[in-house]
């Protein structure tokens, strides 16, 4: 599966931002979808991810109660809704598909990423 991240860009702090992951194939009840993050100088993190079917999410301690994962109407795209947005949430984030892990680590695939810059 190719993914392909985007809706990346510049808001101030308190904002929100919706990124989306659009799929080359259907991913609903094929592969968990997942995004990470990679801030400056750091390595990639996990961020959140969905379920192959019944849409359990699950979040880091960071995303909780912000963020929002979830999937299109299409079953091929995922979206990340990100309220609240910090300075300290500017990073590079990646859309990432794994067939098992209801939580990956190092997932099967991953998408481009889209830069997100919380400044005022």
């Amino acid at each position: 599966v190719q993914l392909q991240a985007s809706g990346g860009g510049l808001v101030k702090p308190g904002g929100s931002l919706t990124l989306s992951c659009a799929a080359s194939e259907r991913t609903l009840g094929v592969y968990v979808m997942a995004w990470f993050r990679q801030l400056p100088g750091k390595e990639r993190e996990f961020v959140a991810s969905i379920s192959k079917g019944i849409d359990l999410t699950y979040y880091s301690d960071s995303a909780k109660g912000r963020f929002a994962i979830s999937r299109g109407d299409d079953k091929s795209t995922v979206y990340l809704q990100m309220n609240n947005l910090r300075p300290e949430d500017t990073a590079v984030y990646y859309c990432a598909a794994d067939r098992y892990a209801s939580r990956p680590v190092n997932p099967d695939y991953w998408g481009h990423g889209t830069l997100v810059t919380v400044s005022s």
